[in-house]
């Protein structure tokens, strides 16, 4: 495998760069998602709403302050800055979340590009080299052509693995950072409506809510 890879030329080692880093935010990524996933609570989010629904939103606040699920994380930002503009509090929290979701999507969409870009680049230089024996009488020209050609191959073969190696996790962590775009969506706007509704007089108070 080293004499098939020194074979390929020069462009080879910026090749295995960019597979190594590829390698190692594709990992990281990875793990994100695991312990993002891991730290989800769901009902932290929906007791939330249901205190905004009954019209406490100090309890909503607190229900959320310690909570580790990203949706919460936002929404009690959003509660806590909201007397200065809740709109600009939702954009803001939710752009800090997602900027967390989308780390390393730009080095794994370089990859996609540059990797076929290098190994095109090796074989193309690879080419030139090996025409350019025809002016070398001492060897035999067709055996080396056809030998420069297919070592010169192996470039874009080795792009086009790197490449499609980052394809894959790419769309699957652009899909995720999708999801968790839709989820905050979802989660802001209920809490919008939520809070419209009680500055209108119209929350629906709990019964302990008014015995307290």
């Amino acid at each position: 495998m080293i004499e098939t890879f020194l074979k390929g030329g020069p462009v080879m080692w910026p090749l295995l760069l960019t597979s190594i880093i590829t390698l190692g935010v594709v990992i990281d990524r990875l793990w994100f998602i695991f312990q993002e996933r891991r730290l989800r609570q769901p009902q932290v989010v929906e007791n939330m709403l249901e205190c905004l629904e009954a019209g406490l939103t100090d309890s909503a606040a607190e229900a959320g302050a310690k909570s580790t699920d990203f949706v919460a994380r936002t929404l009690t930002y959003a509660l806590t800055h909201r007397e200065n503009s809740l709109s600009q509090a939702i954009l803001r929290s939710s752009a800090k979340e997602l900027k967390r979701f989308g780390r390393g999507l730009p080095v794994l969409d370089t990859v996609i590009t540059l990797a076929p870009l290098l190994g095109l680049l090796g074989t193309v230089t690879g080419m030139i080299h090996s025409f350019g024996l025809l002016g070398n009488t001492e060897l035999s020209a067709p055996a080396a052509i056809t030998g420069g050609i297919a070592e010169a191959l192996i470039a874009t073969a080795f792009g086009l693995g790197v490449a499609i190696t980052a394809l894959l996790p790419f769309n699957y962590l652009n899909a995720r950072q999708e999801e968790a775009r839709h989820e905050l969506e979802d989660a802001t706007t209920q809490l919008e409506l939520l809070l419209i509704k009680c500055a209108g007089g119209n929350c629906v108070l709990r019964p302990e809510t008014v015995s307290a």
